[in-house]
């Protein structure tokens, strides 16, 4: 790590992947996802390296009172004994149970904002022997801007405990999409229900999805949980979509997660215009 670090795609690819386990483990144990997310990548070399690859080891725990599977690796002594897990879940876990020792319970008494305290905490309290350890976690922190994790609140609890995971207390499943997540209706849905499952209030759904909170909801649209992008995602740069069949702006707003007002901007077009089977629309 130096001065001249540089945004790497495999190290943001790292952060879209563990960011919300991150999270998850920030609003668990108090632990800032921005130093959880820096120390990763800076351990496991963004998931790359033998003990992330072989042990599902991101953060180079050793295994001092371990009594799991293990593995050896040439470290700061040759053949020292690692921590071996199932899974990337149980290393972040772990991690988080590794900082609740006593050894760092001064670090606890920060705000759960101040990564540098946190950075500076960890090297003094001896969890690595590097003596730029707290710059390069800082550096990685606001190269990547992880710090914007560091606020999560009881909606975004929501969000990780539902990526994916299935989960009895709640009926829909969410998924993520330009930097935004959504929700697919369900029949008989409203506003007002699905404010009650995801503790966001109906108007702000509504006006999220730049709706009526009276709206009646169809079964299979997308429903997004906070204000959409202005463009779609980098990778639609020079791939306008094609109006096929049953398209309306607002259905091709919504299915790549863009401000229905944006999309009628960047196409020059009048609110009024009507597209037809075949029009080419930006939507970046």
């Amino acid at each position: 790590m130096n001065a001249q670090l540089k945004w790497n795609s495999r190290y943001q690819a790292y952060i879209d992947q563990y960011k919300d386990l991150a999270i998850s483990q920030m609003l668990k144990y108090n632990i800032p996802a921005s130093i959880t997310l820096a120390q990763g990548l800076l351990e496991s070399s963004a998931g790359m390296s033998e003990l992330a690859t072989k042990g599902n080891n991101h953060f180079g725990i050793k295994c001092h009172d371990w009594t799991g599977k293990t593995m050896y690796y040439d470290d700061d002594a040759k053949g020292e004994c690692f921590r071996k897990y199932r899974n990337v879940v149980e290393s972040y876990e772990d991690h988080s149970q590794f900082l609740l020792r006593p050894r760092y319970s001064k670090l606890f008494t920060l705000k759960r904002t101040n990564y540098k305290g946190w950075a500076h905490g960890l090297k003094s309290c001896g969890y690595a022997t590097s003596p730029t350890y707290a710059k390069n976690l800082i550096e990685l922190i606001e190269l990547y801007k992880l710090y914007q994790y560091d606020t999560a609140s009881k909606y975004d609890k929501f969000i990780v405990e539902h990526s994916g995971i299935p989960n009895a207390a709640y009926s829909h499943e969410i998924y993520s999409n330009n930097k935004n997540y959504y929700l697919i209706v369900k029949a008989g849905d409203t506003f007002r229900s699905l404010a009650k499952e995801t503790h966001i209030s109906y108007r702000k759904l509504a006006k999220y999805n730049e709706r009526d909170k009276r709206d009646d909801l169809i079964e299979g649209e997308r429903i997004y949980l906070k204000q959409k992008q202005k463009k779609a995602e980098k990778t639609y740069k020079k791939r306008p979509h094609v109006v096929k069949e049953g398209d309306s702006m607002y259905t091709i707003a919504q299915y790549y997660g863009i401000r229905l007002e944006s999309l009628y901007k960047m196409n020059h077009l009048s609110p009024y215009y009507s597209i037809k089977v075949g029009d080419r629309l930006r939507v970046r």
